[in-house]
């Protein structure tokens, strides 16, 4: 298997599991954050969608005038980066509107990875406003991508256990 089909097979797996773990909890309970923890799922969805967009979209091919006219970027990147908590974000985007931007995010995210050749992977990112926290390459950004979702998922899988709601990995 090549560089590019282990790289998508990947990225299909981590967006598989965010979406299980998000998705699967009801959309009235999106906003709700536990005191124990500063965050929800409408942040996690939120912080991922725009997360998609920078490292395996903007920083791999730069800007995408369709993301533009479908989600919100810049309102995304006030209300769901590092900069921001979930208890400012309640209400800024509906549940529904999250739900489709970030599966339409994933198929763009995948879209371009699919695209890409195997010499794209040494390539430098494309010059970016802030630098990458971590990669210097496309192949270090599209890597990133899926550990950082992967983290993601962990923080999801315990804000769900904090809520009564613990993923089953269909175990009894």
């Amino acid at each position: 298997m090549d560089t590019i089909s282990v790289l998508v097979t990947q990225t299909k797996s981590a967006y598989e599991w965010f979406n299980k773990l998000a998705l699967s909890v009801p959309k009235d309970e999106w906003e709700y954050s536990p005191n124990v923890m500063e965050t929800n799922i409408a942040w996690q969805v939120g912080h991922q969608i725009i997360s998609y967009y920078y490292h395996s979209i903007l920083s791999i091919t730069g800007h995408q005038p369709d993301v533009f006219e479908q989600v919100p970027i810049r309102k995304y990147a006030d209300w769901y980066t590092f900069k921001s908590t979930a208890s400012q974000t309640n209400d800024k985007d509906t549940v529904g509107n999250l739900e489709k931007n970030l599966l339409f995010m994933q198929a763009k995210s995948l879209e371009i990875i699919q695209n890409l050749s195997p010499d794209d992977l040494d390539k430098s990112l494309e010059p970016l406003d802030q630098p990458h926290p971590v990669a210097k390459t496309k192949f270090e950004a599209i890597d990133w991508n899926i550990k950082h979702t992967l983290w993601h998922c962990g923080q999801i899988a315990m804000l769900k256990r904090v809520m009564n709601n613990p993923y089953s990995f269909g175990l009894n």
